[in-house]
């Protein structure tokens, strides 16, 4: 979203100290920034869910003591989300010498140019402002990355305009000092190779940098932080122990631990082409829970939160395909649009050795179990006994071929379909898809409790029976 920047910002030293500025370095703002959001009750994390009382608290302390710090979790626990969301702490508009290559504080010049710059011009040096969006930096670490990526390299352009190779001009500046007065942030930082890890040293101790045979004393003002995977310290790569000792905090990451987090997660992320009901969205967030503790999972890789996204948004994708097979208007997701998940997202998971040939096998068990625990959950309480008579008399077809419409038509009149339809929000609508939708969840639920029996046909249809 683009942001405009005030008029009335000074655009000179002179004026930027007439207006009373203040200066601060970069780990004071995020900890005043952040203690003002607490005290004012405001949420200083918008879009991280499931974290408030486990790693946001660690998080919070590792800013207030100003430390450098590193998010150690399994993939998919949302690291990159976590650090991104620190861009929130900054200032709005921060100042910065126009046209400086590091973007330094008027107040503060740090490379050679700026300082001659401040010198001739006084306070008619030029101020222009940036946005908190700019001043966070990022960085994928792959086994390519090299030290002119982060830190620096001499510049042959440079050498060539007539400046000699020992003049400290001639360097181009890499990541880490271009991020001076802000966040850098390193993913996945054991995919570095030692001797790039050994670059970070001086940057984060002594905030200076080293380029061949440079050694620059710039005052660096960063953050620095990172992610990792915690078998990335023995499969991949590690962090190197001196750069580990540098970070002043490691905050371990987790996977949702409530059900209602997972579910939020997936309302939050997913981008859905049809309506999916909540109560679908809740099978998705269990099934995701129950394959993190099935040992025919590889636990050691972890199953993505992008996993239980990705599932919404298939069935999502699932309804609106039968939608238009059947010729609804709208699509609503049922059940029925459950059984795509396994065949089309079986490859995000790993399987443990001796699973092989049996992978289908497990996440339709796990499916059907999740399927069962929400519909229990929702239904506790419900006496479905008068519904599991009338199909038993008079059978249900359903299936991806059969209209929403023609689910409901053929539904028995009994007084536990309507409990059945207000406990999962189908009720007050005249679309036929919700009622379609939590009819199919209490039949296949009486079925997977073997109050049901059912049959399916080749072309998909499923017609349930007592």
């Amino acid at each position: 979203m683009p942001v405009t920047l005030p008029s009335d910002l000074p655009d000179t030293l002179g004026a930027l100290r007439a207006s009373g500025h203040t200066q601060r370095d970069v780990k004071s703002e995020l900890r005043d920034n952040l203690l003002a959001a607490l005290r004012e009750g405001r949420d200083p994390w918008p879009g991280i869910v499931g974290f408030e009382s486990t790693v946001l608290p660690q998080l919070e302390r590792a800013l207030l003591a100003g430390h450098d710090l590193v998010l150690l979790g399994e993939r998919g626990q949302g690291k990159t989300r976590l650090l991104r969301s620190l861009v929130g702490l900054l200032d709005e508009w921060t100042p910065v010498i126009a046209g400086s290559e590091l973007g330094e504080h008027p107040y503060e010049p740090i490379t050679p140019a700026s300082i001659r710059r401040a010198a001739e011009l006084g306070d008619a040096l030029p101020v222009a402002w940036r946005h908190r969006s700019e001043r966070y930096t990022e960085k994928l670490a792959t086994p390519d990355t090299a030290v002119a990526d982060l830190i620096g390299d001499v510049d042959p352009v440079k050498v060539a305009e007539g400046r000699s190779l020992g003049d400290p001009e001639t360097i181009h500046f890499g990541l880490v000092p271009r991020a001076h007065r802000g966040v850098v942030a390193i993913n996945e930082l054991p995919d570095l190779a030692e001797r790039i890890q050994v670059a970070l040293l001086n940057v984060m101790e002594e905030r200076d940098i080293q380029v061949r045979g440079y050694t620059l004393r710039l005052p660096l003002d960063v953050l620095l932080v990172a992610s990792a995977n915690p078998e990335d310290y023995t499969n991949r790569g590690r962090i190197i122990t001196p750069l580990k000792d540098r970070f002043g905090a490691e905050v371990r990451t987790h996977y949702p631990l409530e059900v209602r987090d997972e579910i939020a997660l997936v309302e939050q992320e997913a981008e859905l082409v049809a309506d999916v009901p909540r109560h679908l969205i809740e099978v998705v967030a269990r099934f995701t829970r129950h394959l993190r503790e099935a040992t025919a999972i590889d636990q050691s890789s972890g199953v993505s939160a992008r996993f239980a996204v990705a599932a919404a948004e298939t069935v999502a994708a699932a309804a609106l395909r039968r939608a238009a097979i059947t010729g609804e208007a709208r699509a609503v997701a049922r059940p029925v649009d459950l059984d795509s998940v396994p065949a089309v997202l079986r490859g995000k998971l790993e399987f443990a050795s001796g699973e092989e040939g049996r992978e289908e096998e497990i996440l339709e068990h796990l499916l059907r179990r999740a399927t069962a625990d929400t519909a229990r959950f929702a239904l506790r309480g419900v006496d479905l006994s008068e519904l599991t008579d009338a199909v038993g008399t008079r059978p249900v077809r359903t299936g991806e071929r059969v209209p929403a419409a023609e689910v409901v038509a053929a539904l028995p009149q009994v007084p536990a379909l309507t409990e059945v339809a207000t406990r999962l929000g189908a009720s007050g609508t005249e679309d036929p898809g919700p009622m379609a939708s939590a009819a199919e969840l209490a039949l296949e639920y009486l079925f997977l409790t073997r109050k049901l029996a059912k049959d399916s046909s080749d072309d998909g249809d499923t017609v349930s029976y007592g």
